[in-house]
C-alpha cells in the first residue's frame, strides 16, 4: 500500500473538515452563545493536522483500490476524531469517549446520542451536530471526490470503497465519477434547501428548520429538541415524512426525476417493494394501536411517522413507541434490520438485498419441486449475476455476525439483553434509538465507556458496509 499517497489524501480531507468547522461561527455570533473560540480552535487544530499530512506526504502516484479502502476507513475515523473537538472544547462532552461517540454517531448518521439535555447546549454546537449528519449522509469521500482536485485521479476507487456492495444494480450517472459525485451532492443540497424552506414556513424557526432538514434528508435523527419531533405539530411531521422517504430512496432516481423521468421510481422493483413494505407495516401498527388511541388520525400520524423514521433509519420519534403494544414495537425492531433503498442515505441491510434474498429463497424452493427447471433471478427485468447473489449472502452473514459479536460484548459489561441487542442493531443500521434503556426518549449516556467504544466501531462498520473496514484486518492487505 502507498502510505504517502494515503496520508496525502487524508490531509486534504482534513483541510476540508477544517473549513466545515468554521461554518457554525455565524450561529455562535448571532446567538451570542460564547462558542466562537470553540470552533476557531477546533478548525485551527484540524487545519494544522491536515496541512502537515497534505504537505509532508506528497505523491503523484495513482490511487488503487487498496489505498481506497484505507483512505475511506481512516478518513471516516479522522473526521469523527477531529469532529469531536467542539464537544470537548465547549465542555458539553468533556470526556473524549463521549465526544468521539457523538461525533461518530453524527458522521455515520446513526443518531445515537449521549446528550441528556439537548436543549441546554449552545445553538452553534447543535448546528455542528446536525451538519456532521448532513456531511456524512451522502458520504465524506463522495463529497471529497466531488470538490477536491487532488482526488481527480483514482476517485472511482474511493467511490467504490466507500459504498462497497451498496447497490447491486447501481448505474453511474455520468462517465466521469467526479461529475457523478457532484450531481448527487447537487440533488442532495437542492432537496435540503427545499426541505428547510418548507419546515420554516411551518412552526419551526429557521435554526430548527435547517437542522432538522439536514438530519432528515441524511436520515440521521439528531434533533434540536429533547422531545424530538414530538415538540412540533402535524405539518412539520408531514414534511419530515416526505424528507425521510426521499432520503431513504436512491438519489440516482431523484436525479432522473428532476430531469422529468418520474417513471423511474415505479419501474424500480426495489422502490415498489419498499413502498409496499412500509405501507403494510404502517397499517399493521395502526390496527394494533387502535385501542390505545382515542383519535384515529393521531394514531395514523404516529404510526406513519415512526414507522417511516425507523425504516429510513432516521431515528426521529414523535412519541415514545416503547410504550406501544409488543407487536408494534417488534415490527419497528424488525424494520431496523432492513433499512431503506440502495443508493440512499439510509443504513441497514437495504431493501434490494432483502428482495434478492427473498427471490433467491423462492427460487430454491421451486427447484425442490422442479430440479431440472432453468430459471434466472431478475431485478428490474434484468438478470442478476451469481456474483451479486454471493455478495448479498456474504454481506448478510457479516451483518449478522457483527450483530451477534457486538451484542455479546455489550452484555459482558452487564447491559441487559434487550438494551444490548437493540442498541447494536440501531447503531449497525444507523437508526439511533433502540429499546430498553436506549429507547426513543432515552439516550446512550448511561452505558459503560467500553460499550460506547464498541458501538462507535459498530456505527462505522454499518455506515461503510462492513467489508470496507474488515478488509483492513486481512494480513494480505498490508503486504505489497
Amino acid at each position: 500500500m502507498n502510505h504517502r499517497l494515503t496520508f496525502h489524501v487524508l490531509g486534504g480531507l482534513l483541510l476540508f473538515l477544517g473549513v466545515m468547522l468554521l461554518t457554525p461561527i455565524p450561529f455562535a455570533l448571532y446567538y451570542g452563545d460564547g462558542q466562537l473560540g470553540t470552533f476557531v480552535f477546533s478548525a485551527a487544530g484540524t487545519f494544522l493536522a491536515g496541512g502537515f499530512l497534505f504537505g509532508r506526504y506528497r505523491s503523484r502516484e495513482e490511487l488503487t483500490l487498496r489505498e481506497g479502502f484505507a483512505i475511506v476507513t481512516f478518513g471516516w475515523l479522522s473526521f469523527a476524531l477531529f469532529g469531536s473537538l467542539p464537544y470537548m472544547i465547549s465542555g458539553s462532552l468533556p470526556h473524549p469517549i463521549d465526544a468521539f461517540f457523538e461525533s461518530m454517531s453524527g458522521f455515520t448518521t446513526a443518531g445515537a446520542s449521549v446528550f441528556t439535555d439537548v436543549e441546554a447546549n449552545p445553538k452553534s454546537l447543535l448546528f455542528w451536530r446536525a451538519l456532521t449528519q448532513w456531511i456524512g449522509g451522502m458520504g465524506v469521500i463522495v463529497l471529497g471526490v466531488a470538490i477536491l482536485p487532488l482526488l481527480s485521479v483514482g476517485g472511482m476507487h474511493l467511490f467504490e470503497a466507500e459504498s462497497a456492495g451498496l447497490s447491486p444494480t447501481a448505474d453511474r450517472l455520468t462517465p466521469r465519477i467526479q461529475d457523478t459525485a457532484r450531481l448527487l451532492w447537487g440533488v442532495y443540497a437542492l432537496v435540503t434547501m427545499a426541505g428547510t424552506l418548507l419546515l420554516w414556513l411551518g412552526d419551526m424557526s429557521f435554526f430548527d428548520a435547517i437542522c432538522h432538514a439536514f438530519c432528515a434528508i441524511a436520515t440521521g435523527g439528531f434533533s434540536t429538541r429533547n422531545a424530538s419531533l414530538g415538540a412540533f405539530g402535524t405539518y412539520s411531521q408531514m414534511i419530515m415524512i416526505v424528507l425521510m422517504m426521499l432520503g431513504a430512496t436512491s438519489f440516482s432516481l431523484h436525479y432522473y426525476a428532476l430531469r422529468g423521468y418520474f417513471g423511474r421510481y415505479w419501474t424500480s422493483d426495489e422502490v415498489r417493494f419498499f413502498l409496499v413494505f412500509v405501507a403494510g407495516t404502517i397499517l399493521i401498527v395502526f390496527l394494533v394501536n387502535w385501542q390505545h388511541y382515542n383519535n384515529p388520525l393521531l394514531n395514523l400520524r404516529d404510526a406513519a411517522f415512526n414507522v417511516i423514521s425507523v425504516f429510513s433509519t432516521t431515528g426521529f420519534a414523535s412519541t415514545d413507541y416503547k410504550q406501544w403494544p409488543v407487536l408494534a414495537t417488534a415490527l419497528l425492531f424488525a424494520a431496523c434490520f432492513v433499512g431503506g433503498c440502495a443508493g440512499s442515505t439510509s443504513g441497514g441491510l437495504k431493501q434490494v438485498r432483502l428482495l434478492i434474498l427473498l427471490k433467491h429463497a423462492w427460487l430454491q424452493l421451486s427447484r425442490l419441486l422442479h430440479p431440472r427447471q432453468v430459471k434466472v433471478l431478475k431485478l428490474d427485468r434484468r438478470p442478476i449475476s451469481p456474483d451479486i447473489i454471493q455478495d448479498v449472502l456474504g454481506f448478510t452473514v457479516l451483518f449478522l455476525g457483527v450483530l451477534v459479536i457486538a451484542t455479546l460484548l455489550l452484555t459482558a459489561t452487564g447491559i441487559d439483553l434487550i438494551t444490548a441487542s437493540t442498541g447494536v442493531i440501531a447503531c449497525l443500521s444507523t437508526v439511533g434509538p433502540g429499546l430498553g434503556d436506549v429507547g426513543p426518549m432515552d439516550n446512550y449516556a448511561g452505558l459503560p465507556y467500553f460499550a460506547k467504544v464498541v458501538l462507535s466501531l459498530v456505527m462505522l462498520l454499518g455506515r461503510l458496509e462492513i467489508s470496507t473496514v474488515l478488509v483492513l484486518l486481512l494480513v494480505s492487505f498490508w503486504k505489497r
